[in-house]
């Protein structure tokens, strides 16, 4: 009986621990599993690719794609304990798995004032980080001769030496239910997924935001349609940009991204028909717009307190447009706390905390007009018909993208050491209020780290088996059945 020689999963590991355990993990077995530098970060981090077996059919999972959604780095721990105590994943199989530790360290590293817990929704916004949607690793919007991040790089190195039969892209929902994304349809995944939901009670998304506009293949499994040109809010929603989910496409590779949620929300899997859909999103859109003006206007008070300059304490009025700091850098000027030593915001933080700021402030109004039954934007494509499921999704979101605006803007004022705009107690009490709405008003539950790698891991074996079974000649998929037992012992909460 396969026994996991793992500690209990009662947090998330930093990005330190990942690579701790990992070469541990060779440690005990050297023979099938390696550790190997694939690439660096913008920081000068490692990035690590974890490899289990020797076989000629390569699977690749890819952990930490998004700063702020750390369950994968778990997930491909338990994967590798999981495969190195079953042959038949590996030599039955003929396969090698391919485990990418975290593709965005930095980034990881930016949310470790929540990591290790106490899990609450406050202190995860509070401490919330994530890049510019032009800082997304994953995303092409050069296509991939043109890619800058040497984290896509490295991702787009690995892919072109693999060629693998499968893609796993790990991805966490903070707020909502676990949901699948494909970019080839696996027959039988569907049922696999609600199978394995309905064990763990982690709700099925069925109807989430980011998939409004694309065909489902089955209960919370959508298929990822090719990329096309669009704008930022239609990129989001109604086609995939160019990106490493499609970049192996040529290889005949089926790319699964699969998201587990930190906190699930029963309603997003409720197909009821609404009483009244428009009443729902008129609701919804009036209290995006409204979120949006106040945290515009709190953003203006902080401004001239963020500014450019040459040199530490240098005040320049460059960058103080929209979108300018994110652009040009930014800097805080001295604290003035008697007896403190002045502290300044150096020039990259003040940039990668506006960079997401002014991206969400920029695509808000537009969802907000999208979202309403009584703006004709002049769209091409409509709303599909919506369900309670697709309803809770847009306002679980809504409220997400302002608490995500609150969170960073709070990290902005905190880390200048002084509130000289005098936002902090508004921030506080928004956040809180926030918080709230999403636990009492939509009935956000925490589930356990231990139960979201369970899932993730699970829905990640069925999706190897599939896309094995499926692949091209030459695949041996071992004994009938050997995909669908627990596969990772459940722990204590």
């Amino acid at each position: 009986m396969w026994r996991c020689t793992l500690p209990p999963l009662l947090r998330y590991p930093s990005v330190d621990e990942l690579g701790a355990q990992a070469a541990a993990l060779v440690a005990r077995h050297p023979r099938d599993a390696r550790l190997r530098r694939v690439g660096t970060s913008r920081a000068g981090t490692p990035l690590w690719l974890l490899s289990v077996g020797h076989g000629s059919r390569q699977a690749l999972v890819v952990a930490g794609p998004h700063a702020n959604e750390p369950v994968g780095g778990a997930t491909v721990l338990r994967l590798a304990e999981r495969v190195l105590a079953d042959p038949r994943l590996t030599e039955g199989a003929d396969a090698t798995w391919n485990l990418l530790l975290c593709l965005d360290p930095d980034g990881s590293r930016r949310n470790e004032g929540w990591l290790s817990g106490p899990y609450s929704l406050g202190r995860y916004f509070r401490n919330f980080f994530r890049p510019g949607f032009l800082e997304q690793p994953e995303w092409l919007p050069d296509g991939a001769a043109g890619a800058r991040l040497p984290e896509t790089r490295a991702l787009l190195a690995v892919q072109d030496e693999l060629r693998p039969f499968l893609q796993c892209s790990l991805h966490g929902v903070d707020v909502g239910g676990g949901f699948v994304e494909l970019t080839h349809d696996l027959p039988g995944l569907a049922r696999r997924v609600a199978h394995t939901a309905a064990r763990l009670a982690v709700p099925r998304e069925l109807g989430p935001y980011d998939t409004l506009y694309w065909p489902s293949l089955g209960p919370a499994v959508y298929r990822i349609p090719p990329p096309r040109p669009g704008d930022l809010a239609a990129a989001i929603t109604e086609a995939a940009v160019e990106s490493t989910w499609y970049h192996p496409h040529r290889y005949g590779t089926v790319t699964a991204v699969v998201e587990a949620p930190m906190w699930g929300v029963a309603g997003v899997e409720d197909g009821t028909r609404p009483a009244d859909a428009d009443a729902f999103l008129r609701t919804v859109s009036r209290t995006l717009r409204h979120d949006t003006r106040i945290l515009e206007q709190l953003l203006a008070r902080i401004r001239p307190f963020v500014v450019s300059g040459a040199e530490p304490g240098g005040l320049s009025r460059a960058g103080l447009e929209p979108g300018g700091l994110a652009r040009t850098g930014g800097l805080v000027p001295p604290s003035t706390v008697p007896g403190a030593r002045p502290r300044t915001l150096v020039l990259s933080e003040a940039a990668r905390l506006l960079a997401p700021v002014d991206d969400y402030l920029l695509v808000c109004p537009g969802l907000a007009d999208a979202w309403d039954p009584d703006v004709d934007t002049g769209a091409a494509r409509p709303l599909p018909p919506l369900d309670t499921a697709h309803l809770t999704a847009l306002r679980i979101s809504g409220r997400r993208l302002a608490l995500r605006t609150a969170g960073l803007l709070y990290q902005l004022v905190v880390t200048s050491g002084r509130d000289q705009a005098g936002v902090l107690p508004e921030l506080d009490r928004l956040i809180d209020q926030w918080c709230a709405d999403y636990r009492d008003g939509c009935g956000a539950r925490w589930i356990s780290v231990a139960r979201q790698v369970e899932y993730q891991s699970r829905v990640v074996l069925s999706a190897f088996e599939l896309a094995h079974r499926h692949a091209p000649m030459g695949s041996r998929s071992g004994e009938q059945g050997w995909g669908t037992e627990t596969a990772v012992p459940m722990h204590r909460e």
